[in-house]
């Protein structure tokens, strides 16, 4: 979604004309984000209300698959988070407590955080010292905006990697397993009928390789450096308007 068919507020051109194409040509549809700052309905009606006509239940987020975990397997469970108050109080209504003393955090969830500081970094430093379990919602380096790019999950993670010696323990976004178990769930066709456009290589481009569907990288995102990168896309393009020229 972020560097594919929109930046920030912004669609990017040509993306509304080419999806409402194949909704016109009765195409399934998936949308697919590891961004945890909006839910389901909030993206849904951000869509809806830029022309595409499409419902939550098509979209599929990383912050979902996180949820799904938490509240089925880490029920009550303490827990601070690196992130936005839409995801943390997500996080609150399946059932965790959410603290922000390092002594008694039992999980720490890292996500995009547009209100990063190092207070935060400190306390989840300190959890983790303390034995606290590391998920995050998401591992991008960074996350597309209008004027380039921004901070987002995997910096914060790398920096606190080195700063406790502690490994990422799982993560819930793509390429995960999870993130593909729920895209497969939602799949009416078989697998290989689908292709997975996407900005990033290191997560969208590579979760279409795990699936073994053709790909499509967009360069209308995150900037990739494919010399130090073992992931390629079936094709590449400028962005998603290019697809079928439709102008």
């Amino acid at each position: 979604m972020d560097g594919t068919i929109y930046l920030e507020d912004k669609m990017i051109g040509g993306s509304v004309k080419t999806i409402n194409y194949l909704i016109e040509k009765e195409k399934h549809i998936l949308f697919i984000t590891n961004k945890t700052t909006q839910t389901k309905d909030e993206y849904a009606k951000f869509l809806n209300n830029n022309g595409i006509n499409i419902s939550a239940s098509q979209i599929l987020t990383a912050a979902n698959n996180c949820i799904k975990f938490l509240k089925k397997e880490r029920e009550k469970a303490k827990f601070y988070a690196i992130a936005e108050d839409v995801f943390i109080n997500q996080i609150i209504e399946a059932g965790l407590i959410f603290t922000e003393n390092p002594n008694e955090i039992e999980i720490l969830i890292v996500s995009l955080d547009r209100n990063y500081s190092p207070n935060k970094f400190e306390i989840a430093k300190n959890a983790l010292l303390n034995g606290a379990e590391f998920l995050a919602a998401n591992i991008d380096n960074t996350c597309p905006v209008i004027n380039g790019e921004i901070v987002d999950a995997g910096t914060v993670i790398y920096e606190l990697e080195k700063a406790t010696n502690k490994k990422l323990k799982q993560q819930f976004g793509k390429p995960s397993n999870f993130m593909i178990s729920a895209i497969k769930g939602k799949l009416k066709f078989n697998t290989k009928d689908y292709v997975l456009i996407g900005d990033r290589l290191e997560t969208d481009i590579l979760m279409g390789n795990k699936m073994e569907i053709d790909t499509v990288l967009v360069n209308s995102g995150v900037i990739n450096s494919a010399k130090n990168s073992s992931n390629f896309a079936t094709y590449n393009l400028a962005s998603i308007e290019k697809i079928f020229n439709l102008d």
